[in-house]
């Protein structure tokens, strides 16, 4: 059985900023989520919660960025797996009563992300490719897309799907799920290896006037996928990237 995305979690220099922020931009609701021994909020679309966000930790110096959490069966095997093929640990695994097993790794090629064995059964819907305030494309930038997607698809069981000839940017690679398109992996046109992950919006020129208004920066301009959607990235008031993906009314 294949691993699929099951939370987005913001971590930022200034939670009621980013808050804020994002329930401008994206119309989240952000609530906090009862924690035990630390202040982690909570995100909901339409009531169904599909994120957190927290304060980077004192002393880390990390700077504010987005992370995905991938379901796995066993976190101290991934860990050790990880590990072997080069990446590491970022924060050890840790046990939160009542939500489930987690740890924070670095890839192969430094990507980082959250890989978590969850209480509870029934699948996660954080990711849904259309639902708004819904993440709805994880996007790899590598330096090896296809050594990246190797590396992916072993631990994970994700699967290639389309190959699109993106020009001199080459191939852009996208990939499944157990049968559901998840998201794409290509190398990296920007100046870190990472995951990018994109939020369903409505209108997406509205979308983009209120990250400007609010204070964000536009990395890329909307443009147009496939599907009929449109495209952009940008990088929040304290630093973080994320993208958005939206409709555009006819000319």
């Amino acid at each position: 059985m294949a691993s699929h995305f099951i939370w987005y979690e913001l971590i930022t220099s200034d939670i009621d900023a980013a808050i804020s922020f994002y329930s401008d931009v994206i119309g989240w609701r952000v609530v906090a989520s009862q924690t035990p021994g630390m202040d982690y909020r909570r995100i909901e679309a339409a009531g169904e919660p599909v994120g957190g966000m927290m304060k980077v930790p004192d002393g880390t110096g990390m700077p504010p960025a987005w992370f995905g959490y991938i379901n796995v069966a066993d976190v101290d095997g991934e860990i050790t797996a990880f590990e072997a093929a080069g990446g590491r640990v970022c924060w050890p695994a840790n046990d939160i009563p009542g939500i489930g097993r987690m740890a924070m790794v670095g890839d192969p090629q430094g990507a980082t992300i959250y890989v978590m064995a969850p209480i509870g059964e029934g699948r996660s819907r954080a990711f849904e490719s259309t639902t708004p305030g819904h993440c709805g494309w994880n996007e790899y930038h590598a330096t090896d897309w296809e050594a990246a997607f190797a590396f992916y698809a072993g631990r994970f069981g994700w699967v290639k799907d389309m190959a699109m000839d993106m020009g001199p940017m080459g191939t852009y690679q996208t990939f499944t799920a157990e049968g559901i398109q998840t998201g794409a992996m290509m190398n990296n046109p920007l100046p870190q290896q990472a995951w990018l992950f994109y939020f369903n919006v409505g209108d997406i020129d509205a979308a983009m006037a209120r990250i400007v208004s609010g204070g964000g920066t536009i990395q890329l301009a909307p443009i147009e996928v496939p599907g009929g959607q449109w495209a952009l990235v940008a990088i929040d008031p304290q630093g973080a990237m994320f993208g958005l993906l939206g409709s555009r009314a006819a000319a």
